[in-house]
């Protein structure tokens, strides 16, 4: 019997409600806060609708997450066990220092990035780790998908199958369609910015650095399709090879179709995706914030949406019989099945399923130390198993090379 709290109503934060309102069996009390409550009143009385039998008490308050006496008063108020912050990037320190403040577990989906750089890494949640460690609390990071899943995938791979990894794929393809000229599928603004950021992977002990959609193969997904992919930075690398230093090379794969491509090379040429701010009336705006708000938002996507996901992780290395080997483990979602079971899309569902599980795990002390984590430090096992139970079944795919040098 736990009580958590959930900072967070948009698409990721509606999954994660109604995965733990399945599971109430661990989430008995839950509390769904944000800055605008009505988002947080409108998923809770789809709980009620849809989720009739589940046993999950709601309760929803409006709280700024950019402040830290106001989010520690909510938290002393509720007195929930663990916060799971599903807001912006930008709020993981402040959530994390009312957590510390109120003595209260913590869980987030991405890392922390400033608002005003482009740039995104773990050194400041990391650097937290002392103090979690002697206050006995625990900080779980980036229990997301990728990153998250991707992570434990990377375990697996370290745990089953692997006595070296040497070369290590990550690779997200979202083969669905929601209708739209032009959308993102999570938050805009982050979204944008991750995408015209430099990439970068890591190879031979460094990191090389590329213009942002440089490199691409067509890669095939697993009963999708076959798609042109790109090399994007992303944060789980960072954990990754430091976690794991027997990887040569570890590269990060996403897919982007034409039309979205076109459109956002556009925009960057326009100066729309930037964040410097600039006066606009007599007020400060950043383009990319303007360009947000006119844009879809990724939760009302869902009910038109169809087609799959397809995320996974190819290894390549050294088996445990001492002969070198190929593995690729992986996960299908299909949108319109998210959007029956919990009225989301698929990217929400990918990304909300784990952070549920973590927190589960996390409750139930079967992932538990005092510190800062990231989610691949811990046994992958009972983690895939959450993912087989809850709605992202876990598939494998041996000896074939999906991802090339």
């Amino acid at each position: 019997m736990s009580k958590v709290m959930i900072i967070g109503a948009g698409g990721v934060g509606n999954v994660v409600a109604k995965k733990c309102a399945q599971n109430d069996e661990v989430f008995t009390e839950v509390l769904l806060a944000s800055r605008t409550v009505s988002k947080c009143d409108k998923i809770v009385a789809e709980i009620h609708e849809h989720m009739p039998q589940s046993r999950t008490k709601f309760t929803t308050a409006a709280v700024d997450a950019d402040n830290v006496p106001e989010l520690a008063a909510l938290i002393r108020e509720f007195g929930p066990e663990l916060v799971i912050n599903v807001a912006l990037p930008y709020q993981d320190l402040t959530i994390m220092d009312a957590c510390l403040e109120t003595g209260v577990h913590y869980l987030d989906t991405a890392n922390y990035e400033p608002r005003d750089v482009a740039k995104f890494e773990y050194k400041w949640q990391w650097a937290y780790r002392e103090r979690f460690e002697q206050a006995g609390l625990m900080a779980l990071l980036g229990c997301g998908f990728d990153p998250g899943a991707t992570n434990v995938f990377t375990a697996h791979h370290a745990k089953h199958h692997f006595k070296e990894i040497h070369y290590l794929d990550i690779v997200d393809c979202n083969n669905g369609s929601h209708g739209k000229a032009f959308a993102t599928n999570f938050n805009p603004e982050i979204n944008i910015r991750e995408i015209t950021a430099n990439g970068r992977y890591w190879e031979g002990g460094d990191w090389v650095e590329t213009q942002p959609l440089e490199i691409s193969q067509d890669i095939y997904y697993p009963n999708v399709a076959t798609r042109k992919s790109f090399v994007l930075y992303h944060e789980e690398l960072e954990s990754l090879v430091l976690n794991f230093p027997t990887i040569k090379r570890a590269r990060f794969w996403m897919t982007f179709g034409e039309q979205y491509i076109k459109h956002l090379t556009v925009l960057e040429a326009v100066g729309m995706t930037s964040i410097e701010p600039i006066n606009f009336r007599g007020q400060e705006i950043a383009p990319i914030e303007f360009l947000k708000a006119v844009l879809p938002a990724p939760e009302s996507l869902a009910a038109n949406y169809t087609g799959q996901t397809c995320i996974g992780v190819q290894a390549r290395g050294i088996g445990h019989d001492g002969q070198e080997k190929v593995h690729f483990v992986y996960n299908v979602k299909d949108h319109a099945e998210c959007y029956r079971e919990v009225q989301a899309q698929g990217v929400s569902y990918t990304t909300g399923v784990p952070a549920m599980i973590g927190a589960m795990l996390m409750l139930q002390k079967a992932w538990f130390k005092p510190g800062v984590y990231n989610v691949e430090e811990f046994d992958p096992d009972p983690f895939i198993a959450g993912m087989n139970r809850w709605g992202l079944p876990v598939d494998e795919l041996p000896g074939i090379q999906l991802v090339l040098d």
